[in-house]
């Protein structure tokens, strides 16, 4: 059973895992003039809950849910491709897997006595919401637990980019959180509910105007963040 201070130590954004090197597409956003004061970034952020912050939380509650299931290995491999599927942007999924394989090091370091080993042995790594929900396991978190971590975790990354990025007042983007904390939970939720489903009725909300500056953001010479 996870304790409160387990959650929030998986929550925050100073676990080892890279996180803060990527401002989840906000940079290419903000380049393309589509977030540019505190009101377009919670138009962004609701649009992040609403697409990548479900699936991501579903997929990582999903594979919290298989994590001490015999057929683990083959849920697990079912998963990855499932969620190959969802995400269009070649650069988008060379993100996911490189965050899955920065979260990995982080995992086995912390609890050494996990296995992580029926993570699909893709060559760029696994996904990242699938270590994820194999970290919340070894952690004793919970499925709902795991769906929370993810959704907080796709709006807080961007969140503190815009700090750097636009120049916001810190307060204020912390300020926003606390009013997008009701629609976190409420994501989460729905993606803990949607993960009790097979993979292949896992929610599949697309975004394709991200994944378009997700491509144009990876061939710039000079950018401030991975992705």
């Amino acid at each position: 059973m996870a304790t409160p201070t387990m959650l929030l130590l998986l929550a925050d954004g100073r676990f080892p895992a890279g996180a803060h090197a990527h401002s989840a597409g906000l940079e290419a956003a903000v380049a393309a003039g589509r977030v540019t004061d505190l009101d377009t970034l919670a138009e962004y952020l609701r649009g992040r809950l609403a697409t990548a912050g479900l699936v991501t939380a579903a997929f990582a509650a999903a594979a919290r849910g298989v994590a001490w299931s015999a057929g683990r290995s083959a849920a697990l491999a079912r998963l990855d491709a499932e969620l190959d599927a969802r995400t269009a942007s070649p650069a988008q999924r060379s993100v996911s897997r490189r965050q899955g394989r920065a979260l990995l090091r982080a995992g086995r370091r912390i609890w050494p006595q996990a296995t992580f080993d029926d993570l699909p042995a893709a060559p760029d790594g696994p996904h990242q919401p699938l270590v994820l929900g194999l970290v919340g396991a070894a952690a004793g978190l919970n499925p709902g637990q795991v769906a929370t971590v993810a959704a907080h975790a796709t709006v807080t990354g961007s969140a503190s980019a815009a700090v750097r990025l636009l120049g916001l007042d810190p307060y204020q983007v912390q300020a926003l959180l606390v009013r997008l904390a009701g629609t976190c939970d409420a994501t989460a939720a729905r993606a803990a509910r949607a993960a009790e489903e097979p993979p292949e009725r896992l929610p599949a909300a697309a975004a394709p105007l991200a994944d378009i500056h997700a491509e144009a953001h990876v061939t710039w010479e000079v950018r401030l963040f991975a992705s």
